[in-house]
């Protein structure tokens, strides 16, 4: 199963919802270009929704902090939300989760950009 994709604008954050698998060769590729091509036509505040992402390797990782640092250097902001059990572990085993913002919901999260 590959990578699906859906881009909304919630206000001036573009929620991304992101579903399938983030692997090397299947979707990591695709979400980096899309947050790539979001922050290069002035979309700089992201939500990454990965409620259905149903598995994430290091290549996904990568990807993630790929797209976090790109919005950083545009003046922006990349958050997730949605992760589930098995990606939180992976964010606090590889010690990435002291560097991104997570929300459980999509409310709470688009507020704190406010």
């Amino acid at each position: 199963m590959s990578v699906n994709l859906n881009t909304r604008p919630v206000g001036e954050v573009t929620v991304i919802d992101v579903s399938g698998r983030l692997t090397l060769g299947e979707g990591s590729g695709a979400m980096g270009k899309e947050v790539h091509n979001l922050i290069e036509g002035g979309r700089t505040r992201l939500l990454l929704n990965l409620a259905g992402v149903s598995y994430i390797d290091s290549s996904g990782i990568g990807e993630l902090v790929a797209g976090l640092r790109s919005a950083a250097k545009a003046g922006g902001v990349l958050k997730l939300m949605g992760l589930t059990k098995g990606a939180k572990e992976l964010l606090r085993v590889t010690k990435l989760s002291s560097i991104f913002e997570v929300y459980e919901d999509e409310a709470s999260a688009i507020q704190s950009f406010a």
